[in-house]
């Protein structure tokens, strides 16, 4: 089905590399006008020319802005308003991981974690609600991640902003229903982005290894690339999911159900 968000105008916070850019290239090739938000100015502008190169006659816009800082990304919604005219989609995607076992946790970094990976979410929805009201059909896809909802060692920050970004999701999908707004999330398991490449570099492993021993253990038995994360995003986007708000979709290769 061609043109699943034509029409449609969205924001796609982290949209400089992995999950993010993917899904604002697919959003783009299903007819959405995208503004692309990241921290990293250079590599958005990148993308966003990619894209552009990629999806002939597509619209999309680069913003640099740091979704801790709420006047950032009060500016991002208005550049975003200010180019398009309006806007119907958020996609919450932007996110700093830390590696460390909880009891050796700095206060440091989970200030930096929690600023980006939870507050960062709560400042671009509620940045983006005002117009988000004002449109029809509108909704908010939310990315967590499989550790939202599973234990392990090593990341005990990354995993709590996770599992508060579900709950979150939950609140928000019962105070926005009556605005007509659907809120979901996702939450991708193993995903072979540029980040998860560059550990494995820095670690001495090839991409080959990584695909072969890298990923956690999942009944597909394989990492995700990208845009198995993007098209799930876009369903969930799109008209299609219509009735769908405040749930939550594993999309993780079957890991959540060992």
């Amino acid at each position: 089905m061609a043109g699943r968000l034509k029409g449609k105008i969205a924001i796609i916070t982290g949209a400089a590399g992995g999950i993010g850019s993917a899904t604002a290239r697919l959003f783009c090739q299903e007819g959405a006008w995208v503004g692309l938000l990241d921290l990293d100015r250079e590599k958005v502008e990148r993308t966003a020319d990619q894209i552009s190169r990629a999806v002939p006659g597509c619209r999309v816009k680069a913003i640099a802005a740091d979704v801790s800082l709420v006047d950032d990304t009060l500016r991002a919604v208005s550049e975003t308003l200010a180019e398009f005219g309006a806007l119907q989609v958020l996609v919450n995607n932007a996110a700093v991981r830390e590696f460390s076992s909880l009891a050796e946790a700095s206060e440091k970094s989970w200030n930096r974690i929690v600023g980006t990976n939870l507050l960062g979410m709560a400042n671009c929805c509620k940045a983006a609600l005002p117009a988000l009201r004002e449109a029809k059909g509108a909704g908010i896809v939310n990315v967590s991640s499989v550790y939202g909802v599973l234990g392990r060692a090593g990341m005990g920050q990354y995993d709590a902003t996770k599992a508060a970004i579900l709950a979150l999701t939950r609140t928000l999908a019962c105070e926005e229903a009556q605005h007509g707004i659907r809120v979901n999330a996702v939450c991708p398991g193993s995903t072979l982005t540029p980040f998860t490449l560059g550990r494995a570099r820095a670690r001495g492993m090839s991409e080959e290894e990584l695909k072969a021993r890298g990923a956690a253990p999942s009944l597909l038995n394989r990492w995700a690339q990208p845009e198995e994360i993007a098209y799930p995003i876009l369903w969930l986007a799109s008209e299609e999911a219509s009735f769908i708000t405040g749930a939550t979709l594993m999309v993780d290769g079957g890991l959540s159900a060992i």
